[in-house]
C-alpha cells in the first residue's frame, strides 16, 4: 500500500475552538447555538454533565462535582480558546467562580463562562441597568438568580416564571409562549432590557421579533453564552439571531 503525502495546519477551529458543558436534560442548547454561533473557522465541541430530571437547589448544586469529568471528555489535542458551562441557574446556585475552578482544572488557559456571566456582561454591553427577568424555575430557584443579579448591580423590576421543575416540560415550551411572555413583561414597567434566563427555552427564533415588537434589548441564556464565548475568544461576529447583542 502506498502511503499518500499530506500537509497540517492548526486543525477545525482556525479562528477560535470553543467548549460547551451541555446538562444530559438539555434540548435546546446546542440547536440554539447553530443560530447564535458563526461555523467559519470556528469549532464548537460538546460535553454533556449528568443532570436529575427536576431543577432545584440539591439538584443544581450537586452538579459541581461532575464538571471537572464532563470537562475531561473535550478532545485533549484541541486547543480550546473559550470552555462555556451551560446552566444559569446552577451558575447561581454553585456560583460562577467554583465553575470556572472546576474547568481550570482540566484546561488552565482558556477562558471560562456560563449563562448568568455572559447575561451580566451582555446586560453591561448594552448598558441596562434595570431589567425584566423570565425564567421556567420554581420560585426557589428563581430567587437565587434575582439575587445573583442585584449583587451584581442589576435592578429586576419584574421577574415572572412559567413554574417548571422539570427540564423535560421547560425544552417543549413554545417559543411563541416565550415570545407572548416577553411581550407581556414588558407591558408592565419601563426597562432597558428583558432577560430570558435558562438554557432549555428555545430563543433563536424569538429574539429579533419580540425586540421589533417592544423596542427593548432581549437577552437570553443561550444567545448571552454564545455571544460571550465569541467575544472572549476574540470573535466580533453578528449573526442575525443574536439581536441587538450582536452589535457590541
Amino acid at each position: 500500500m502506498a502511503a499518500l503525502p499530506y500537509s497540517l495546519d492548526d486543525g477545525p477551529g482556525i479562528r477560535a475552538t470553543l467548549g460547551a458543558v451541555v446538562l444530559k436534560t438539555d434540548e435546546t442548547m446546542e440547536g440554539d447555538f447553530r443560530a447564535f454561533l458563526p461555523s467559519d473557522g470556528v469549532a464548537l465541541y460538546h460535553s454533556r454533565i449528568p443532570f436529575e430530571p427536576e431543577v432545584t437547589p440539591k439538584t443544581l448544586s450537586r452538579m459541581e462535582v461532575d464538571i471537572r469529568a464532563s470537562v475531561d471528555l473535550f478532545p485533549p489535542a484541541a486547543n480550546f480558546n473559550v470552555i462555556g458551562y451551560g446552566c444559569t441557574s446552577a451558575s447561581a446556585v454553585i456560583g460562577e467562580a467554583r465553575i470556572a475552578k472546576q474547568v481550570h482544572k482540566v484546561y488552565p488557559d482558556a477562558a471560562v463562562t456560563n449563562p448568568l456571566s455572559a447575561a451580566k456582561a451582555a446586560l453591561s454591553a448594552l448598558d441596562a441597568k434595570r431589567i425584566s427577568v423570565i425564567t421556567p424555575y420554581i420560585a426557589e430557584v428563581s430567587r437565587a438568580l434575582r439575587q445573583r443579579l442585584t449583587e451584581a448591580g442589576f435592578e429586576t423590576v419584574e421577574l415572572a416564571s412559567f413554574e417548571q421543575i422539570e427540564d423535560a416540560v421547560v425544552a417543549r415550551i413554545t417559543p411563541q409562549s416565550v415570545h407572548e411572555a416577553i411581550v407581556n413583561i414588558c407591558s408592565r414597567a419601563a426597562v432597558d432590557a428583558v432577560f430570558v434566563s435558562c438554557t432549555s427555552l428555545r430563543t433563536a427564533d424569538v429574539i429579533s421579533r419580540a425586540e421589533q415588537e417592544t423596542g427593548i434589548p432581549i437577552i437570553s441564556s443561550n444567545q448571552a453564552l454564545a455571544w460571550h464565548m465569541m467575544r472572549l475568544a476574540g470573535l466580533s461576529d453578528a449573526p442575525a439571531a443574536l439581536g441587538r447583542l450582536g452589535s457590541v
